[in-house]
């Protein structure tokens, strides 16, 4: 589909592509900005990219020169930092887990709360079709084993 339409609309198409005529004034076209505005334009981005890559260039010069003064600080230290960093990433490990399995139980209780509270297929929790299909499968296996047992008992009686 070139050009779109289709399924999206030829209007919409058309006030995407700005030809649907909003904003005319009647047919009398205005002229295009003159040169003055776009010199003043490129000035414009030109600075701005400028500042904004000078502004990259004092943080890199500034993070070398971080790196520059600790590096030697870090070998120094580094007997006791090795093994901090070390125990401060299993703790953020361990209580970034705990949170995750905490949220998990919280929401695995809200959806019993819901799934107990609701009447039977009422407003029932997702899933809880699946959860009554296993306990029916759960209960007759459990039937299934107490006759086997039962019949093994007779038979052993006998």
């Amino acid at each position: 589909m070139a050009g779109g339409g289709g399924a999206v609309g030829e209007h919409y198409m058309r006030v995407i592509r700005g030809d649907d005529g909003y904003g005319d004034d009647g047919g009398q076209h205005q002229e295009k900005p003159g040169a003055a505005v776009s010199v003043a334009k490129g000035a414009a981005a030109a600075a701005a990219a400028g500042s904004m890559l000078a502004l990259a260039g004092l943080t890199a010069t500034g993070t070398a020169l971080a790196l520059i003064v600790a590096t030697p600080l870090l070998v120094l230290f580094s007997p006791v930092l090795v093994p901090a960093a070390f125990a401060a990433s299993l703790l953020a490990a361990g209580l970034a887990s705990s949170g995750a399995l905490g949220a998990a139980a919280v929401g695995v209780l809200a959806w019993m709360y819901r799934y107990l509270q609701s009447p039977s297929g009422e407003h029932a929790p997702a899933g809880a079709g699946k959860v009554e299909h296993a306990r029916a499968l759960l209960d007759a296996k459990a039937h299934d084993v107490g006759d086997w047992v039962q019949h093994r008992l007779d038979q052993a009686r006998t």
